[in-house]
């Protein structure tokens, strides 16, 4: 069982917390909770489909099968790997902005237990996919990194996070954003592999560029400082 008590919610309820947590994620983006409130509730038909997807896979079937988390029990020996490798570089992302695996709120408003592992899985792999296409946490970095998981799950919310976040960029940050970090993260987003099907701990030991290549990732391009905020 994933903890916390999830919620079921009829089609107004449902509307009305995702309502809610939309304007209030605009208020405050640093609002997880809101956030993924908004993930849960007008994310189900996608979720659906990407559980049918990672059925279909030999990875994804063995993630459903396994039900792996991504906290700090099961992903601490990523602190003790070579330099070189994805699991190093995923530590060296969260340790450098003092994040913990255990940070994410459960999840509330799914239906069953497996979709609502889906979604948690799809919240926890959030901090892989920075590590593997180079992406900061800044606005820019955030922005893009939604517009990849968009091409990937086709989640309502990506698209309202990506127009959240844009209206909050100065003008330098906008063109800057438009310019090359959305066509690149379009391009990206279509050409790497199923994220959701991969099963990121069976690789924390491989080479950071090794995996790079065999899931398609293409890095970012490197943000300029004087646009870095």
């Amino acid at each position: 069982m994933l903890e916390g008590a999830r919620i079921r919610l009829n089609g107004w309820q449902q509307a009305a917390v995702a309502l809610g947590s939309a304007f209030g994620a605009l208020l405050d983006p640093r609002r997880a909770d809101l956030i993924a409130a908004l993930g849960e509730t007008t994310g189900k038909p996608a979720f659906e489909r990407v559980l049918e997807r990672m059925k279909k896979s030999p990875e994804g079937r063995a993630i459903l099968l396994e039900r792996p988390r991504v906290i700090c029990s099961n992903v601490g020996y990523a602190w003790d790997l070579p330099a070189n490798t994805f699991g190093a570089a995923y530590a060296s992302f969260m340790g450098s902005r003092n994040f913990s695996p255990d940070d994410r709120p459960p999840v509330r408003f799914m239906d069953t237990e497996e979709l609502a592992y889906v979604a948690m899985r799809a919240r926890e792999v959030h901090d892989f996919w920075h590590a593997l296409f180079g992406l900061p946490t800044n606005l820019i970095g955030e922005s893009s990194l939604k517009v990849i998981e968009f091409e990937q799950m086709l989640l309502p919310m990506c698209l309202l996070s990506v127009i959240g976040g844009t209206a909050r960029f100065n003008q330098k940050q906008r063109a800057l954003f438009f310019q090359h970090y959305f066509p690149w993260a379009t391009r990206a987003g279509m050409r790497s592999t199923d994220l959701m099907c991969v099963y990121y701990e069976r690789h924390f030991h491989e080479d950071l560029d090794d995996v790079r290549r065999k899931w398609g990732i293409i890095p970012a391009p490197a943000l300029p400082t004087s646009n870095a905020t």
